[in-house]
Order: structure tokens, then C-alpha cells, then sequence
């Protein structure tokens, strides 16, 4: 179980560093994360490299026990590199410049930026390759944080040069784009430009590709530098930081590329749901890489810097927080930072040693914390617990949020709705692409699937094929990979599947709107009474059984919950966005059809149950103290376990028989 933070020596004197190494090991630190913004220091210019300062602390670390996760530097070009070479800096969709002085300025495309990472990433890989210290390389940092399109010159001359390679012609991409429309009609590639600043909406297809280009281009930034590693004989696993599920950057296709996922999580400590966002983190993590271990690579030791107000983390909650990431597969909680800064855009943001040093409450739950994890036995990788999967998929994500469309959706938000509901219910999911293998499941929620490919429609349809229940939302099997209708009218690739034909979407007024019309769509019949937003959509039963209908409004007396038996399976559709209550109450009706069960049944909302092989945690979100019935082995202690109390963010992890 590593242990630590991202370290950046640079920013102090030398005669501090044996200090740091000194409460690292205090506090049990195990792993740092070394030079993710060292560029400058490591190349002061073009022809001139300085390593030595970085022998020397990666030789300390060492001889006190501390291994080294080495970034590649990669996240931040100095000024030197676009003064000399303005042309690496990205541009908005304006044209204007993203300038030197913050981070992530440069033009992930540009020949220029690649080639002077490449040498860096060359220098260092070859000096540390065989390095015993380091035992992870860290490449980049968090690719498209701040910096999510770049609409350069230099995007442009690449944006060309992939869509040659995607389409082959400029007459496919036409057919694709459907450029009759308003006189888009390409003669050439040479003709065609990232969507820039324009008069009104832009080309849907293009928006769409254009997303998927800027991802790919990041994607070839994470390749270069990986494969420069592998070429210097580095043998050590390879990863960059993920960051949830972050639209810019589709991680279900990176996924592979990793040797291990790593990621950065930041909950508001004010949000009293905010512990489902990083249940939602975790299990998301976990799902991307089946079988591995992931690493937390970042989370605040209290505040961060960046919110309007940035509260502190509540006595108890790193810990909590950390746990439920150890729960849900991690091998390794990090954080952003070890030592607080004394400058720059981030030295509000905590520490694991904080700026008020080690008589402080945050520096005795860092120890308290290293103490405990390094008391925790072997723990296996997920041996597929969950029965249950949600499907997120990135490209669906891009044009389902692409403008001029019946309603204005929020994906994730859509995605989180479902999840949350589960989670509520206690029910441990995992989180996968729409083609991915769903044989070992045996509920599947497939929120707002808008773009649907006939691979994907193809592989829902065996899932309930072999015996599975499926449940299908409103506003899916809509377009094609190109953002198209497909002939035939809605829903063509999941009609005979769900027993249901879409005539039409049904938009609503949105929540809290104070224009007129209806905003909510009332949905009631055996036992499911609910109120639905969004989208009420106006459909027709071909074979399936209708269980509840719209009560009132526009829709009143159509379909809104319907159920088709194919086989020994089930497809079941929803003509709306249920409200939490009415989320809870459909997947109930699903779990029960499934023989699908809490992981610990009879506990509160605000407390999570989550196993991990024979591991069983326990952890009390709330602010009251909850009584949980379990008994096995105290993971921690040793001991045998007959149940607990749970004060507000208090945990158990017992080792359960079998």
C-alpha cells in the first residue's frame, strides 16, 4: 500500500530536504511523486540540463526508505521554450493566445512542443531508468485540465491530417458531416478548420470529431512520451493522472495504454453527498482496468485553493475519503502535496505537512492515517464483485451534449443519477463502455445512450439475450457515430428489444425554470409513483408490459416504465428522468426481478458498505453514530468483530469467511 504525495523540492532551499525525508518517515510516507513541474529546473534552457539537484534527492529519498514515482515534466513548458517558439502556445477558439505564466499552455499538436518534451523525456528516462529508487513513471499531468480544446494553427494543420486518415476522402467526410446543410460542402481538406468563433451553431459532426481529435492528440502527447521511456529499458509500470470521468478526455481508450490508473479526486468537503462522488471516483477507476490495482494519486490533506470557499476537511474525513478509495481498489493513497507552499497560485491549497507545521490536526491525521495503512494486510484486485454495471461512454457524451437538441442534457450529471440511486440502495456497480463484455452481470443501466453504435445495440441486445436485465432511458438509440439519424425513425437498433416505438422526445420546461410550460411529467401505476423531468417522451407499446404510465400534462395515459421479456432476460425502458426517489424506485424494481442484494443490508443512506474480495469496509458519511450489524475479523487490529459503532466518518474493515 504506497503511501504519500507529489514532492517539489525545488521550491525550497536543499537544507530542508533531509527534514522532509525525516517526517516522511514519520508520517509513513512510502512514495513521492518527483518533478511533475521541474521542467524549468531540469532544462534552464534549450541546450543546458541540470540533473544533479534531482540525483541528489532522489538519492535521499532512497537512503531513507522513500521510492519515487518520477514524472516526465511534461505539464508545463518554461518561458524560454514559447518565447523561442511562440508558435507551441494553444489558442482559443477566438484565435487568442493561451500565454506563458500559468500551466498547460502549450499546443498538444504542435511539432515543436512534441519535440522539445521528447528531448527531456529522453534525458531523464535515460538517466533513470534502471534507478532502484524509482519504481513508477508519471507522465505529463492531468492532459487537459485546464487547457480542454486548442483551436492553434497547429491544430488545424493535425485536425486536417486526421480527418485524411478517419475518412480517406473529403467526399466521405462530407457524407458524414452532412455538409449539404447550410452550404458546408468541402472541395479539399485544406478547406476545413477546427470550429472556431462562428456566427451561429456549428456542424454537429464536426463538434463531434473535433472531440474526438482532441483527445487522440493528447493521447499521441502520452505515447511519445511512454514509448521513450520503454525505449531506455525502463521496466517500471507507466501511468498519468486521471481525473474521474472528465469529458475533455475519453479514459475508457486510454485505459489500455496504462500500466496502472492513477487518479486525482477533490470532493467538496461541504457537500454532504460529497462521499458519492468519490464512490463514483473509485469504482469508475477500478472499472477501467478489471483486475488491477489503481492508485489515488491526488486528494487535499483539508482545503484546496480554487472553490469560492474552501472549507476544511471535518476531524476524521481524510480518512474516511481514503479509505473509501483502499475499499474500492486502490493500492495507493497520495496527495497533492506534501509540503504546503510558500508561493504561487496554489499555497492556499493543504499539505500533508501543512504551513503550520506538525503541531496542527491535519499532520496527526496524516500520521494517524500512514499508521493505519501500513497495518493493512495483502489485498487482492476486484474479483468482480458488482452484479450490477452503469455504461458510460465518452463519444455519446460529446454529441448528446452537443447544442440544438430537444433539451439541453447534462450527461454525467444523468450518469451520477443512476449511480447515486444505487449507491443508495447499497448496491456495488461497476462502470463500463457500451461494448464492453456484460456476461458476468446481471442488471445493466444504460442512462441516455443518444449515440449508439451497432456494435454496442448489438452487444445490450445478447446481454438480455443470455438472461440479463437491461434497463434503457429516454433520448437513446437516437444517432449513429456520425451524430445522424438513422432511417426509419427513433430508437430503430433497440425497437424489437424493448417492445416500444419513439414517436417523440417529449421536451420539458427545465427544473426550475420560470419560464411557462410543464416542467415535471407525473409517472404513477403499481406501486411506482414518481415525478420525471427533461424529457417526457411520447411512446407506443408494440410488445412489451406497461408498468406505470403518465398521469396528467401532454403525455397522460402513455407509457413511461414499460418491461419486455426476451427470453430468460428483460429489457426495460423509461420514458423519463426519474427524480432520486423515482430513480431508487425503478432499480428496486429491477434488483428484486434480478435477485440482485444490498452488500450489507439495513444501513442508512449516509453509510457505505464495499467489498473487496474477503474485505468488507464500512464507512459512516453521516453526522450521527450508526450501529452496523457485521461480524468477521478486524482488519486492522486483528480481533474478531460482532458488530460496530460508526462515529460521524468512522470505518471498520473486517475480513470476512470465504
Amino acid at each position: 500500500m504506497h503511501y504519500g504525495g507529489d514532492y517539489n523540492p525545488e521550491q525550497w532551499p536543499e537544507d530542508i530536504w533531509p527534514e522532509d525525508v525525516a517526517r516522511m518517515r514519520e508520517a509513513g510516507v512510502t512514495m513521492v511523486s518527483l518533478g511533475i513541474f521541474s521542467w524549468a529546473r531540469i532544462q534552464p534552457s534549450e541546450h543546458e540540463f541540470d540533473v544533479e539537484w534531482l540525483d541528489r534527492i532522489i538519492g535521499l529519498l532512497h537512503d531513507g526508505g522513500i521510492a519515487v514515482d518520477l514524472a516526465t515534466a511534461t505539464a508545463s513548458p518554461p518561458p524560454w521554450a514559447t518565447v523561442a517558439y511562440p508558435e507551441m502556445l494553444a489558442a482559443d477558439e477566438s484565435g487568442a493566445t493561451y500565454w506563458h505564466g500559468s500551466r498547460q499552455h502549450y499546443a498538444p499538436s504542435s511539432p515543436v512542443y512534441r519535440r522539445l518534451a521528447a528531448g527531456l523525456v529522453s534525458r531523464l528516462a535515460e538517466r533513470y531508468a534502471q534507478h532502484p529508487a524509482v519504481v513508477l513513471w508519471h507522465v505529463n499531468n492531468e492532459y487537459g485540465c485546464h487547457l480542454n480544446v486548442d483551436y492553434s494553427d497547429a491544430a488545424r494543420d493535425a485536425f486536417r491530417n486526421w480527418l485524411k486518415k478517419r475518412y480517406g476522402s473529403v467526399e466521405a467526410l462530407n457524407e458524414a458531416w452532412g455538409t449539404m446543410f447550410w452550404s458546408q460542402r468541402y472541395g479539399s481538406f485544406i478547406e476545413v478548420f477546427p470550429p472556431r468563433r462562428a456566427p451561429y451553431s456549428h456542424n454537429p459532426g464536426q463538434l463531434l470529431d473535433y472531440r474526438r481529435f482532441t483527445s487522440d492528440m493528447l493521447l499521441e502527447c502520452y505515447l511519445m512520451e511512454r514509448d521513450i521511456i520503454r525505449a531506455a529499458g525502463a521496466t517500471q509500470p507507466i501511468t498519468t493522472n486521471f481525473m474521474g470521468a472528465f469529458k475533455p478526455v475519453n479514459y475508457a481508450q486510454w485505459a489500455p495504454e496504462l500500466d496502472v490508473i492513477s487518479d486525482d479526486l477533490y470532493p467538496d468537503p461541504n457537500d454532504p453527498e460529497g462521499f458519492r462522488e468519490g464512490a463514483f471516483h473509485g469504482d469508475l477507476m477500478r472499472s477501467l482496468k478489471p483486475g488491477t490495482p489503481w492508485l489515488l494519486m491526488e486528494q487535499a490533506s483539508s482545503a484546496v485553493n480554487w472553490r469560492p470557499s474552501n472549507a476544511p476537511k471535518a476531524p476524521g474525513q481524510l480518512a474516511a475519503q481514503s479509505m473509501q478509495a483502499v475499499a474500492r481498489g486502490a493500492d495507493g493513497v497520495l496527495f497533492f502535496q506534501w509540503r504546503q507552499s510558500r508561493a504561487g497560485s496554489e499555497k492556499f491549497h493543504s499539505g500533508m505537512l501543512p504551513h503550520a507545521g506538525t503541531d496542527t490536526r491535519t499532520w496527526r491525521e496524516v500520521v494517524a492515517l500512514g499508521a493505519e495503512l501500513g497495518s493493512l494486510p495483502g489485498l487482492p484486485a476486484d474479483e468482480g464483485s458488482a452484479r450490477v454495471a452503469i455504461l458510460l461512454d465518452w463519444e455519446n457524451w460529446w454529441a448528446i451534449e452537443n447544442p440544438d437538441h430537444p433539451a439541453a442534457l447534462d450527461y454525467l450529471s444523468l450518469v451520477r443519477g443512476w449511480y447515486d440511486a444505487a449507491h443508495r440502495l447499497h448496491v456495488q456497480v461497476d462502470l463500463l463502455p457500451p461494448t464492453a463484455r456484460l456476461e458476468q452481470y446481471d442488471v445493466v443501466i444504460a442512462p441516455q445512450l443518444y449515440l449508439l453504435t451497432e456494435q454496442a445495440a448489438a452487444n445490450l441486445a445478447a446481454f438480455v439475450g443470455q438472461g440479463g436485465h437491461l434497463l434503457v432511458t429516454a433520448f437513446s438509440d437516437v444517432v449513429d457515430e456520425n451524430d445522424r439519424f438513422r432511417s426509419g425513425g427513433f430508437g430503430t437498433q433497440l425497437r424489437d428489444l424493448l417492445g416500444v416505438v419513439i414517436e417523440d422526445f417529449g421536451a420539458l420546461v427545465p427544473p426550475g425554470s420560470t419560464g411557462p410550460g410543464q416542467q415535471h411529467a407525473r409517472v404513477a401505476g403499481n406501486g411506482i409513483a414518481f415525478a420525471g423531468s427533461l424529457l417526457a417522451e411520447e411512446a407506443r407499446v408494440v410488445d412489451a408490459e406497461v408498468l406505470a404510465r403518465f398521469v396528467g400534462g401532454r403525455e397522460d395515459g402513455r407509457p413511461a416504465f414499460t418491461v419486455s421479456n426476451r427470453g430468460s432476460g428483460s429489457a426495460y425502458y423509461v420514458a423519463t428522468v426519474p427524480d432520486d426517489d423515482g430513480a431508487g424506485l425503478v432499480l428496486r424494481t429491477l434488483f428484486a426481478a434480478a435477485g440482485v442484494e444490498p452488500v450489507l443490508p439495513g444501513l442508512p443512506p449516509t453509510v457505505e458498505a464495499i467489498r473487496r474480495g474477503r474485505l468488507l469496509t464500512v464507512i459512516n458519511h453521516g453526522t450521527e453514530a450508526v450501529d452496523v450489524e457485521v461480524r468477521g475479523e478486524d482488519a486492522l487490529g486483528g480481533g474478531a468483530v460482532d458488530g460496530v459503532v460508526l462515529q460521524p466518518f468512522g470505518y471498520a474493515l473486517v475480513l470476512m469467511e470465504g
